[in-house]
């Protein structure tokens, strides 16, 4: 996974994605570049228009962990404070993600 945050990284900050990039970028993180994963990443995003790949991708959010459902035989005030507490933590979440995509363009 850190191969393809080292691409999306190179191609927000309008770099080339060659191996010698991949490999500083993962080498800055302290971890050790395998260049086996490096050439094929970079093989494989040659063909690849990143921006409109970006674009494309749905931005989904999955479920909450730990949120209980608002089935069942819930007391009313429960389920009204189960549901505001449910739209607080989908709040937060599109915050993160809206901050995380003002990475990747």
């Amino acid at each position: 996974m850190e191969y393809v945050y080292a691409a999306l990284l190179l191609h927000k900050l309008k770099q080339d994605i060659n191996e010698d990039n991949v490999t500083n970028v993962i080498k800055a993180t302290g971890s050790a570049p395998d260049a086996v994963k490096i050439k094929a990443l970079v093989a494989a995003l040659g063909d690849v228009d990143i921006e409109a790949a970006l674009k494309a991708a749905p931005m989904t959010m999955a479920p909450a962990a730990g949120v209980p459902s608002t089935t069942g035989a819930a007391a009313p005030e429960a389920a009204v404070k189960e549901a505001a507490e449910e739209e607080k933590t989908e709040k937060k979440e599109e915050e993160a993600l809206e901050g995380l995509s003002s990475l990747f363009g």
